[in-house]
């Protein structure tokens, strides 16, 4: 016998990445966080990550410190840290690390990123697979 009542479907939706997918936050760059933090009473607050468009190769990150997330954003925590990226910027994060480096040619923070396929000799923007972005001027 052939069922003909109607059959309830679910929606399907994007699963929200969990630290793990996102972003890793590693040791070093969870260490100068801390430190940066350190005399913050703020429970909420976290590194803002986000991606732009701009630079030599397409888009530039962003980060900042953040009080709190926003409705539209996703917040995760990674080694301690808590990190809040919005939604639009999750699609070129996603799997990226956070690293903190102190080398002779400067310190500060970096992203390795396995979705960008090409990056600027000064290491501040980046191009995906799917986009070619709109080069630009490389500014550090």
């Amino acid at each position: 016998m052939l069922n003909t009542e109607p059959q309830l479907q679910t929606p399907v939706s994007m699963p929200t990445p969990g630290a793990e997918t996102l972003v890793h936050i590693s040791d070093a760059a969870a260490g100068r966080l801390r430190e940066l933090t350190a005399a913050e009473a703020n429970p909420q607050i976290g590194l803002r990550v986000y991606v732009y468009s701009g630079g030599c190769s397409g888009y530039r990150y962003g980060m900042m410190l953040e009080d709190q997330p926003t409705a539209e954003d996703i917040a995760v925590e990674s080694n301690g840290v808590r990190v809040y990226v919005d939604a639009a910027s999750t699609q070129y994060l996603t799997g990226s690390e956070i690293d903190y480096v102190d080398t002779l040619m400067g310190a500060g923070f970096t992203v390795n990123n396995p979705n960008a396929v090409s990056a600027c000799g000064c290491g501040s923007s980046f191009r995906t697979e799917d986009s070619a972005g709109s080069a630009g001027a490389c500014h550090h």
